[in-house]
């Protein structure tokens, strides 16, 4: 039975990762996280106990720690999720997305080199399918017009320091590959949504907002477009590359489902005003808001800097992987509000 080693793996992302994995396949799945804001271990706590999980507490800059991880479970691949994500953040303060996204990217990758070669394109014999799979983003390729979409050919053109450091990180994994003969894999994907999300996402916080009765913030005209795809997909989109695709290759994952924030807010909104209405939300009634739809909550706010109009993801070279996204928007947004509701209510 394989090690993987799952960096992040109490975020979002990396959780629904976990779950997925542990599920499919037999690996003993080691998960490394810094347990920082962004982190939650509830997320993991359907596997926690599990007999082919194991959790440490720990950050991905820490060399002897990883080098430790390596020996210790015999890692015979990687699947990198941890990073700093929120692009409000890394306009306040970019220190930690240049350590994690770039210096804690670099440790990874030299520590999968030193552990499973004997030097530049020669594997060592018990680690020759090995391979460093990298999660990125498509915040890399910059802003969209009206029209067109990303590819794995499109220019990097990254415009926040979030999106910086991960384009960086990008450059350092493909360098690993070209220059040593890593057997790496580059996955940029859309903006993803679903169970688990921190509450600072835009999902999140439409639906928090609007059932505590506060103001829902937009930013701009929140006629910014973004390329919108469910958690469960990318999981699957992962799962596919990492065990498909080609060494040194980027896959773009995509959902085909494009909408601005206005929609989703509205989407949202008329969800909630169908699963928990008003008139039964002893928040608002309370706070004696005089309200009839928890649209009436939407509050346009002073647009972010350098706010990028349009993503959308061309997914032609993964779907020749044999995969497609499974879950339409409408059927995805609406699992989402509920758990949510759950988790508010």
């Amino acid at each position: 039975m394989d090690s993987i080693l799952i960096t992040g793996g109490c975020g979002f992302i990396g959780s629904n990762f976990i779950e997925y994995c542990i599920d499919k396949y037999d690996y003993h799945i080691i998960n490394i996280d810094a347990l920082t804001y962004a982190a939650n271990p509830d997320n993991v706590k359907e596997v926690a106990n599990h007999k082919r999980y194991t959790f440490i507490h720990g950050n991905i800059c820490d060399k002897e720690l990883l080098q430790s991880i390596f020996h210790k479970y015999t890692i015979k691949g990687v699947i990198h999720f941890a990073a700093e994500s929120h692009v409000d953040n890394s306009i306040k303060d970019a220190e930690n997305f240049i350590t994690t996204n770039i210096v804690g990217t670099h440790a990874l990758l030299q520590c999968a080199y030193r552990s499973w070669m004997e030097k530049p394109f020669v594997y060592k014999h018990d680690y020759r399918n090995c391979r460093f799979h990298h999660i990125s983003t498509d915040e890399v390729y910059g802003s969209l017009g009206s029209s067109g979409y990303f590819t794995e050919l499109s220019p990097y053109a990254p415009n926040s320091p979030y999106s910086a450091s991960k384009a960086s990180g990008d450059m350092l994994v493909r360098a690993y590959h070209h220059t040593y003969g890593l057997n790496t894999v580059i996955t940029n994907c859309s903006n993803n949504y679903g169970p688990k999300q921190h509450d600072e996402k835009l999902i999140p916080t439409i639906i928090r907002n609007a059932l505590h009765g506060n103001p829902i913030p937009i930013y701009g005209d929140g006629k910014n477009v973004r390329d919108w795809l469910y958690v469960l997909d990318h999981c699957k989109g992962i799962d596919v590359v990492f065990h498909k695709g080609k060494a040194g290759q980027t896959y773009l994952i995509g959902g085909h489902n494009e909408h601005d924030n206005n929609a989703i807010t509205k989407k949202i909104c008329s969800l909630l005003d169908s699963m928990y209405p008003v008139h039964n939300n002893s928040i608002i009634n309370e706070g004696k808001r005089s309200i009839s739809s928890y649209a009436d909550l939407i509050h346009y706010v002073e647009d972010r800097p350098g706010h990028d109009k349009r993503y959308a993801i061309d997914p032609g070279k993964i779907e020749q992987l044999e995969w497609h996204a499974e879950v339409s928007f409408d059927e995805g947004l609406a699992k989402t509000v509920q758990w949510y509701v759950t988790k508010y209510v």
